[in-house]
Parts: C-alpha cells; structure tokens; sequence
C-alpha cells in the first residue's frame, strides 16, 4: 500500500521469470567457484583466471553462427597472433 502512495504510475511485477536475466548473470561467477576447487588458494585461481580469460577471449571463437570455414579462420589467425607473442616457431 505505501508503494501505491509513493509512486502511483509505477507497475510492480511480480512473475517467476522476470529474474532469469538477473540470475543467469551470475553463471560464469559461479563456473569459476567449480573451478576453485582444484586450487589449493585463491590467489593460484585468480593467477589462473587471469590468464585463462584473456586466453579464452583469443582462442574461442564469438558465439553466433559462424561457418567451420570461418571458425578454422579465427583459429588459424589466434594461432598466428599467439606464436608473434610468445616467439613460438613450431
């Protein structure tokens, strides 16, 4: 009843739903908590993760529909990038 008071064109709604975008925010926070359970600190995990995520964000593809062509592209090209970083010649 106060909130009808306070702000009247305001529509409260309440569905089971409405919080899934809220909810599925946190889904990489807690696939990183699974993680942590093969480390023995938590600095050893965010060491890890640090490097891993940047990782990740060159090697794997973006999530839309990409042909294998273009999938084996991206790769071809991270792969390219990876070796100029690290002054691999294999």
């Amino acid at each position: 009843a106060a909130r009808r008071e306070v702000m009247p064109a305001v529509e409260h709604r309440s569905h089971k739903g409405l919080n899934n975008r809220a909810e599925n925010s946190h889904v990489p926070l807690r696939k990183r908590e699974r993680m942590m359970q093969g480390f023995r600190s938590v600095g050893g995990l965010q060491r890890f993760i640090s490097i891993f995520s940047a990782l990740r964000n060159l090697f794997v593809p973006p999530h839309q529909k990409n042909s294998a062509l273009a999938i084996h592209i991206h790769r071809i090209r991270a792969m390219a990038q990876w070796k100029a970083v690290t002054g691999a010649t294999a």
